[in-house]
C-alpha cells in the first residue's frame, strides 16, 4: 500500500496549481486501480483546512460542500483506505518526534509519517521534503522529472 500526502490532494483539487492536471490524473489512476492506497486522516483534515482557507485563496476559496464532496469521492474508491492511529502508534510517533529538527509544524509531518509506518505503507507520495527526516518511510514525488 502507498499513501498520499495533503499537497498532492490540494494540487489535484485546485485548478490554479501548476501540477493540477498531473495530480488529478495521478489520483484518478490510484482511485481506479486495484492496488491499495491510503490517505492518512490528518491529511484529510489538512486538505479541508487548506482549500477552504480564505487567507490562502481569498475570493477563490473552495466552499466546504465542494471540498467535502471531493474528499468523499477519493475515499469512496474501493482501493482506498483511510489511515489513522494504530495500537502501537504512540511508540512509533515517540521515535519520530524525539529527533532533532522535529518541532513546530514538522510535528504534523511526524504524525503523518508515523501513521503510514504503523500501517506498513511502502511509500508516501508527497512533494514535501520534510519527510526526509523519517527514512523509515520512503517518499516519492509523483511528478519528479516532469518540471514544476
Amino acid at each position: 500500500m502507498t499513501a498520499v500526502d495533503t499537497n498532492i490532494l490540494v494540487c489535484a483539487h485546485r485548478r490554479e496549481s501548476r501540477a493540477h492536471g498531473r495530480a488529478r490524473a495521478f489520483l484518478r489512476r490510484l482511485a481506479e486501480g486495484d492496488r491499495a492506497w491510503g490517505i492518512p486522516w490528518p491529511c484529510c483534515y489538512e486538505f479541508l483546512s487548506v482549500v477552504t482557507n480564505r487567507r490562502i485563496w481569498r475570493d477563490a476559496v473552495t466552499p466546504m460542500e465542494r471540498a467535502w464532496g471531493q474528499l468523499e469521492a477519493w475515499t469512496s474508491s474501493p482501493s482506498n483506505r483511510l489511515l489513522g492511529e494504530t495500537g502501537d502508534f504512540l511508540d512509533v510517533l515517540g521515535r519520530f518526534v524525539r529527533r532533532p529538527r522535529v518541532r513546530g509544524a514538522v510535528v504534523h509531518d511526524a504524525r503523518v509519517a508515523a501513521i503510514c509506518v504503523a500501517h506498513g505503507a511502502e511509500a508516501l507520495f508527497t512533494r514535501d521534503r520534510d519527510f526526509s527526516l523519517f527514512p523509515e518511510l520512503p517518499t516519492r514525488d509523483p511528478f519528479a522529472g516532469e518540471g514544476p
